[in-house]
């Protein structure tokens, strides 16, 4: 095990890169919101921690999250492989392209339509039943821009927009990780059931990480088994369509400049 604290063009990322290997394989890890947790969801600096970890080689970013079930069905300790997102957030930057003189040129309108690398979610749901996980093999992640909990009103309206679960850290860093081209993933654990459902405590922090630590091992679990199965799999095909599509959503001027000088020859 090893710590680097490194920079980026957008920043220092919430701590540093712990470098070493889990079942013989390199891995990065990073604490999203630091190690002490004393960064809040709108602070996390999401491009500078999908940057660093593009930087040092990762070629897959493989999540957990906390959040609070919309569902009946999804019930506190289980766990979901999300596949799907929706975007209640306000404030962050949701680009590596983002107009600053140390990013990188152009305009990227990268497609969401699947957000998720499939691939690497089937591993994770393969390895969740295989070691008797109750796991939820898709989902619809809602996540709202924090620090505050939902009122009533707004997770009853987020049900009937079809959410399955919500939390505060999605959005941007899937989207970033698409950018980036890499291949994205995410262990969401249902810790409460926001506060929609009649006769059920709402969610607070108290039950929040008594769930967490209760139930921390069940991602632990699956973590140390789909690692070294990602890493004996073949990724060529998948990273170059990753590749691919980004390169085809990424406006500069030298591309529009050719564009308009092809169309003004044709």
């Amino acid at each position: 095990r090893t710590e680097r604290y490194v920079d980026t063009p957008y920043g220092k990322p919430s701590d540093a890169l712990i470098l070493g290997k889990i079942k013989n394989v390199e891995c990065v890890l990073l604490a999203r919101h630091g190690r002490q947790h004393t960064i809040m969801p709108s602070n996390v600096n999401y491009q500078a921690n999908v940057w660093a970890l593009r930087e040092e080689g990762c070629t897959h970013l493989v999540v957990t999250t906390a959040c609070g079930s919309l569902r009946e069905k999804i019930q506190p300790g289980d766990i979901v492989i999300i596949d799907q997102f929706i975007d209640r957030t306000t404030k962050r930057p949701q680009t590596l392209y983002d107009g600053q003189p140390t990013s990188p040129p152009g305009v990227c309108h990268i497609p969401m339509a699947e957000p998720f690398c499939n691939k690497t979610r089937e591993v994770l749901v393969e390895v969740a039943r295989s070691l008797g996980v109750k796991c939820h093999m898709r989902g619809t992640m809602l996540t709202i821009e924090g620090p505050r909990f939902s009122s009533r009103a707004e997770s009853l309206m987020f049900r009937q927009w079809g959410a399955d679960v919500i939390n505060m850290t999605t959005v941007p860093e899937v989207v970033l990780a698409k950018e980036a081209g890499l291949c994205y993933a995410s262990i969401a654990m249902a810790t409460d059931y926001d506060c929609w459902k009649e006769h059920e405590e709402a969610v607070c922090v108290d039950n929040v990480l008594k769930t967490m630590k209760e139930n921390a091992n069940k991602a632990s679990s699956i973590l140390l088994t789909a690692i070294p199965q990602i890493s004996q799999m073949d990724w060529t095909q998948t990273t170059k369509n990753l590749k691919v599509r980004f390169q085809q959503n990424v406006i500069n001027i030298w591309r529009q400049c050719l564009l308009v000088d092809l169309q003004g020859h044709s």
